[in-house]
């Protein structure tokens, strides 16, 4: 079904497009002049960067113009992209390719099409592969008789299901989410505001972080994991996205203190997400996940934020909403 952003929602895409516009010219700016204290190379960083948040927004405001069932479409995509990408990292035994079969062809659209049908699939899609997928990747691992690592290939196998499907789709799942007092059944303009408030806080804390740490990072957090995350990065990532969500809770059904603190939540959990794949990469290897957007690496370097930020942030406006918070 097509749809229309409501008004609160259009005003923001047409913001976000705004500060992008300002963001390309201070780039191009930068890059002309030669006085500048600047290094070269952070400046083609943050172009890049800018670039590729061009390409995703307007992939992602296309999208939900269409509607809900083309967001799940594209959001199921990028999963099983960000799974390739994840699976990818460590070699595989031939005993794991039909485990593999099961969890890219069958667990992971079979994801998507139970949070494209609706909140009213929310008691299955919950369980279905922390459950469901869990335990059968540990029974189909072991009938392909190969002890050989077992209890690290079958864990590996699971927490990419759990990070890069069932993580990311809560992002789509807000689509659907009825909200007592919000919009009314049938009524997803709002929710497209609701996901692109989610989506825009918690990658400018992603975003921010990078500013802060390049600008005043000193005390790294964890110089074996990631040795650009700093606690000023954090702090500042942080305080910057939480007062972005402060200042658009009116495309949310939040009052003003509560899109505050969900917004402070969410993008503490989104940095918690890129320093945990982070200690991933090191422990394989590796720098980065992929190399399929310009400037912004792999898939999944980009969406390690919102897919531990996803759950969080729909369970959380779920909850206040059947508590009668947000009426």
């Amino acid at each position: 079904m097509n749809f229309s952003f409501d008004q609160k929602s259009l005003w923001l895409v047409v913001g976000v497009a705004f500060v992008l516009a300002v963001a390309t010219a201070i780039g191009q700016i930068l890059r002309r002049r030669t006085d500048t204290s600047l290094n070269q190379a952070t400046i083609d960083v943050f172009i890049h960067r800018i670039n590729g948040w061009w390409l995703m927004c307007s992939v992602l405001a296309v999208t939900l113009l269409l509607g809900r069932t083309v967001t799940v479409v594209l959001f199921g995509l990028v999963s099983f992209w960000a799974l390739r990408e994840f699976i990818t990292l460590t070699p595989t035994r031939t005993a794991d390719h039909r485990t593999l079969f099961w969890v890219f062809f069958f667990f992971t659209p079979l994801q998507y099409l139970l949070i494209g049908m609706g909140e009213s699939q929310y008691g299955l899609y919950s369980i279905m592969i922390p459950v469901y997928a869990v335990l059968f990747i540990l029974a189909r691992a072991s009938f392909s008789g190969d002890p050989k690592r077992f209890l690290e290939r079958a864990a590996k196998i699971q927490a990419g299901l759990i990070v890069c499907v069932y993580c990311l789709s809560y992002a789509p799942a807000l689509m659907s989410l009825k909200i007592e007092g919000y919009p009314a059944p049938g009524n997803e303009g709002r929710n497209a505001g609701l996901l692109l408030f989610f989506v825009l806080v918690v990658q400018m804390g992603d975003a921010m972080r990078y500013v802060w740490d390049k600008a005043a990072g000193q005390r790294v957090i964890a110089p074996a994991i990631n040795a650009t995350k700093t606690w000023e990065g954090f702090t500042g990532g942080i305080g910057s996205a939480t007062l972005l969500g402060t200042a658009i809770w009116w495309v949310t059904p939040f009052p003003v203190w509560m899109a505050t603190l969900v917004s402070l939540l969410i993008s503490v959990m989104g940095f918690c997400g890129g320093l945990t794949m982070s200690a991933i990469k090191r422990d394989r290897g590796v720098s980065d996940y992929g190399t399929l957007i310009e400037g912004h690496v792999g898939v999944l370097d980009r969406l390690d934020s919102i897919c531990f930020a996803a759950p969080i942030f729909f369970h959380i406006t779920r909850f206040l909403s059947g508590s009668g918070w947000l009426t």
